[in-house]
């Protein structure tokens, strides 16, 4: 990308001397020393590694670890224009700022790097089935071994990546590692058993989960900035607050159990990397002390669930309804493509924002949670039946299932499904045929998409991208 023509005043007149303070100007980079400073893509999301303090009019003033929008640049590599979480525009000098990424495969506890066959082995004990590690391929750089234990045995598999991905068999492929793991943990598709649990890395202190990770990245605020107000309800791991976050709503996800430490991260990881405007998005994580805090933004309006059901049809209107209905299916497309499978795909994990938008949360808890029918965390009206008898073989289609009962949840104004019917006769009946009819008022095309939707084949249902191309191929028959 080229720098832009905006006529401003030149800043290369600020020089860094060695005692100066962290608010010192940056010194402009020289023209032999041009790696100095970089332009940061257009909209990309950056930290502030250091506080500045803005003197000149164009000057944007930031504190460390505020997090910055890149929206254009200058004639000068060494200052962009940026916007803040207020919405508040200016420059600021680019050698203060640090690209925020996602969270890497470092930061996974099951990746242990450089190792060879016999350390690997070395490492993977007891011989417990499905005890697995990963690790850089000496033979093959660039591409990585999973190891996993079977009937007291060391199974080394190559992973290959080329334009398709990466695979261990070629036939299915993902977009990176921590993707083709989370498959293999909920499905064995060709290994010898499912991978059950990660041998922890050589030096554990207090987590598996490498913190540095997270550091780098530029994910870890600091807890002392978090303001806990208002309990909103309980999650997976533990309590939900409403907090304040340098002077914004937030939602602070708290840890309750040590135990879950792995888990919880693994969450954090996972949702640094996937961004768009239909899910809801992490803003950082705190470490120490603990309990530690997952952050994200806040969704004024609450569940989709509770909205529907406290408005009704007196507020809820049937273009909302479609919108709705829209937002979910556009966040999935999204996670579609990124090969994330959701598995808890319901009303009550999608949330409200003040305008409106209805954005899908917990798509990165779903991936590290262990579903049990008779523990409470199986959404059994929800799931597919495949999903249900074929030891939670969760997919795309699984997906697509979950979403064909949200539909019907946001047509009925937030009525929970198959009502009359109870809980232990669900599979039974629906295994046989059985299919709710369409909520009142509900437009005929949409119920079409319900019914796509429960094919009981699988392959039969339409992804997702199919789907928003329903919605939005005539309008008027929706709303």
């Amino acid at each position: 990308m080229c720098p832009s023509t905006d006529k401003m005043t030149s800043h290369k007149s600020y020089i860094n001397s060695p005692n100066s303070s962290s608010n010192a100007r940056p010194t402009s980079p020289s023209r032999n020393r041009p790696h100095q400073v970089q332009n940061f893509p257009i909209g990309s999301e950056v930290v502030a590694k250091y506080n500045f303090e803005g003197t000149k009019n164009k000057e944007l003033s930031f504190t460390k670890g505020e997090i910055l929008i890149i929206t254009k640049y200058t004639a000068d590599q060494a200052w962009h224009y940026v916007k803040n979480t207020y919405g508040k525009e200016g420059i600021v000098p680019t050698n203060r700022l640090t690209l925020r990424q996602g969270v890497q495969l470092q930061a996974m506890p099951w990746f242990h790097g450089k190792m060879d066959r016999i350390e690997a082995e070395r490492l993977l004990h007891p011989r417990e089935n499905g005890l697995f590690l990963v690790r850089e391929s000496n033979h093959y750089p660039g591409d990585y071994t999973l190891c996993v234990v079977y009937s007291s045995s060391v199974e080394h598999y190559r992973v290959k990546k080329n334009d398709s991905g990466m695979s261990v068999d070629e036939e299915i492929f993902f977009n990176n590692l921590i993707d083709l793991i989370d498959h293999y943990k909920f499905d064995r598709d060709g290994l010898v058993c499912e991978l059950r649990k990660p041998v922890e890395k050589k030096g554990k202190q207090e987590y598996c989960v490498d913190q540095k990770a997270f550091e780098k990245s530029g994910w870890v605020i600091d807890k002392a900035d978090i303001e806990l107000q208002d309990e909103l309800g309980h999650g997976e791991f533990g309590v939900v607050y409403k907090g304040i976050y340098k002077g914004k709503p937030v939602a602070v996800k708290t840890l309750k159990e040590a135990n879950n430490i792995d888990d919880f991260l693994v969450e954090a990881s996972s949702m640094t990397n996937l961004r768009h405007d239909n899910l809801v998005q992490i803003l950082g994580i705190t470490m120490r002390p603990v309990p530690i805090y997952i952050v994200t933004e806040f969704m004024e309006k609450g569940s989709l669930t509770d909205y529907l059901r406290s408005r009704g049809r007196s507020v809820v209107k049937k273009s909302d309804q479609y919108k709705f209905s829209c937002d979910v299916c556009k966040a999935m497309v999204y996670l579609e493509s990124k090969k994330v499978v959701h598995r808890d795909l319901a009303a009550q994990n999608v949330l409200l924002n003040e305008l409106g938008t209805a954005k899908v949360s917990d798509f990165g808890l779903a991936r590290s949670v262990e579903y049990y029918q008779d523990g409470g965390k199986f959404r059994i009206k929800w799931s597919a039946p495949e999903a249900l008898k074929n030891n939670h073989n969760f997919t795309h289609k699984s997906d697509v299932w979950s979403y064909g009962i949200l539909l019907w949840e946001i047509y009925s104004f937030g009525r929970v499904p198959y009502p009359r019917i109870p809980l232990t006769d669900v599979m039974t009946k629906v295994s046989g045929g059985y299919r709710m009819d369409a909520p009142d008022g509900c437009p005929a095309p949409i119920y079409k998409i319900m019914q796509d939707c429960w094919k009981i084949n699988p392959d039969h249902r339409p992804n997702f991208e199919t789907i928003l191309q329903s919605l939005m191929k005539d309008v008027g028959s929706f709303t």
